[in-house]
């Protein structure tokens, strides 16, 4: 088995990889995106392509690497930068990692909740540059989180931590719109939170509007001008889940507006190319997609990948299994 693995993974997940006896690894490094030239070369070369959510995959990949490559053994929970159908149509098995992430994803989540909502990143440059003059009655004055609505869209494994985190640490009041119906058990358990029928009623509700749905074509700019109008005038944006969910021009136009008073973001479209408008608004917090990055976390995405590779390989099913069986 000859096995790619597209970009520079924690030592010891490469070291384990290296050593698991899987086949010829070749690790790329430097750490920089694939070239289309070099996708293509892969399609051709190896078995096994471990990708991350980074990565951008040409459509010609898929029908050259018919019969070559066998599995996308992919790094992260995310898996919109593949395009599943093609895989499928073109016998490539595709897995992830999910579980691993959530705790530190919601964490992150949070904290962007919390920076956007007490003006953190403000209050840190101000202070850097030496312009604080002091405390004074009116000075950077913030939304209070503790008993606020946080609306929760995509209500899977780091909304409902993130529910918790709101409810249990802040007392917050948690409303969610998600496709599936949410067994009460369940929302009893994730914070008491409400299901409600749609996102344009999670948005009228919320103080605080918080993504955790996937990305992907049914997903694509659905946080649009509709939900933004939706919202109560200074309302909080926090997107740690994929940056094409939201249209980026709507939200500019809420912030202009007033309608938002905030965003707090680590996700954006076309990243790392950040669109130069969002640098002129010191009321977002913006983060370069920090959600799984503590330590241990990547690691344990890296032993994911591996652990969905081998049992590919032994003929078992994957544990993390996205194409069809």
């Amino acid at each position: 088995m000859k096995i790619l693995v597209t970009r520079a993974w924690p030592k010891a997940t490469e070291d384990r990889l290296t050593n698991a006896g899987l086949g010829d690894v070749t690790l790329r490094h430097p750490d920089t995106p694939m070239s289309h030239d070099e996708w293509m070369d892969a399609a051709k070369t190896y078995d096994v392509i471990m990708p991350t959510v980074s990565d951008k995959i040409p459509a010609e990949f898929y029908p050259a690497a018919k019969g070559k490559v066998k599995i996308f053994a992919n790094y992260g929970v995310g898996f919109n930068h593949i395009d599943i159908d093609a895989a499928a149509a073109n016998d490539i098995t595709v897995t992830n990692t999910p579980d691993v992430l959530t705790d530190c994803t919601a964490d992150l989540a949070m904290g962007l909740l919390l920076a956007a909502a007490r003006r953190i990143g403000e209050g840190e440059r101000e202070t850097r540059a030496g312009k604080w003059e002091g405390w004074r009655p009116t000075h950077m004055i913030g939304k209070k989180v503790t008993g606020a609505t946080l609306g929760i869209i995509g209500f899977g494994r780091i909304g409902q931590a993130m529910a918790r985190r709101a409810h249990n640490g802040f007392g917050m009041r948690v409303v969610f719109q998600d496709a599936w119906e949410v067994p009460e058990d369940i929302k009893a358990a994730n914070g008491n939170a409400e299901q409600l029928p749609s996102m344009v009623e999670v948005a009228a509700e919320a103080d605080f509007l918080s993504l955790h749905c996937p990305g992907g074509a049914d997903t694509y700019k659905m946080i649009n001008a509709i939900i933004f109008n939706a919202m109560k005038p200074g309302a909080i944006l926090v997107n740690s889940a994929r940056g094409d969910v939201v249209d980026e021009d709507a939200l500019f136009d809420a912030l202009d507006s007033g309608k938002l008073a905030a965003a707090g973001l680590d996700v954006y479209h076309n990243e790392p190319a950040l669109d130069p408008r969002f640098l002129k608004y010191d009321n977002i917090v913006l983060a370069p997609h920090l959600g799984s990055a503590t330590d241990g976390t990547r690691e344990a995405m890296g032993f994911r990948a591996i652990d969905n590779l081998e049992a590919f390989l032994r003929g078992d099913t994957p544990g993390d299994l996205v194409t069809p069986k």
